[in-house]
């Protein structure tokens, strides 16, 4: 289960690394490549982190496969998304709230201390995203007023939470993703930043 709903955060994320491209006018390469580095981004700066090397981007074709797809679709279906209003902020957030129960998970498989897990888990959530904004030639959402970073932080401590209080965890894992994205909708739905919490 961890392995389908991390490669669906692979998907969710280079689309909107694919998106983000296309929108800044690159071209079919360009939203490729982007598209890439933000679906695969965060889990392998977590594999280097933890020691879990090669990565697994690298063993498994899968992820690589999947982030490409993605990134096709998104150049493609572009027209589509243009007309959904914030389409990007939403998959970015879906994709912000499944990378960092991912990264938690993980972190725990290796007998990380609750804090590493949770940092951790919000860097598997958000890096991708700054190498998608770092080429796109923009200050990465985690470095301006907007509330990204923190709805990881408080969804990763809800997980940890939840595995505390001896719920399923497989439960935890998808309550967690719930609370990181509605966070986030909510933040950008009332244009919220940190200065106002």
């Amino acid at each position: 289960m961890l392995y389908l709903l991390d490669l669906i955060g692979v998907f969710v994320a280079a689309v909107s690394g694919g998106l983000a491209g296309r929108q800044k006018g690159m071209d079919w390469f360009g939203t490729f490549v982007v598209g890439v580095i933000t679906g695969v981004g965060g889990g392998t700066l977590r594999s280097l982190l933890i020691g879990d090397v090669p990565p697994v981007v690298l063993r498994d074709p899968a992820y690589l496969g999947v982030a490409a797809f993605a990134s096709i679709v998104a150049w493609l279906a572009e027209p589509l998304w243009c007309r959904m209003r914030r389409a990007v902020s939403v998959v970015d957030a879906v994709s912000l709230g499944v990378f960092v129960s991912i990264g938690v998970r993980v972190s725990q498989s290796h007998g990380l201390a609750w804090w590493a897990c949770i940092a951790l888990g919000v860097i598997t959530g958000t890096f991708g995203g700054v190498l998608r904004d770092i080429v796109r030639a923009e200050v990465p959402l985690i470095f301006r007023k907007e509330i990204y970073a923190t709805a990881g932080i408080i969804g990763g401590a809800v997980l940890l939470g939840l595995d505390r209080l001896g719920l399923n965890p497989d439960f935890g894992l998808y309550l967690a993703t719930v609370v990181v994205v509605t966070i986030r909708l909510l933040a950008i739905r009332y244009s919220l930043n940190q200065s106002e919490v």
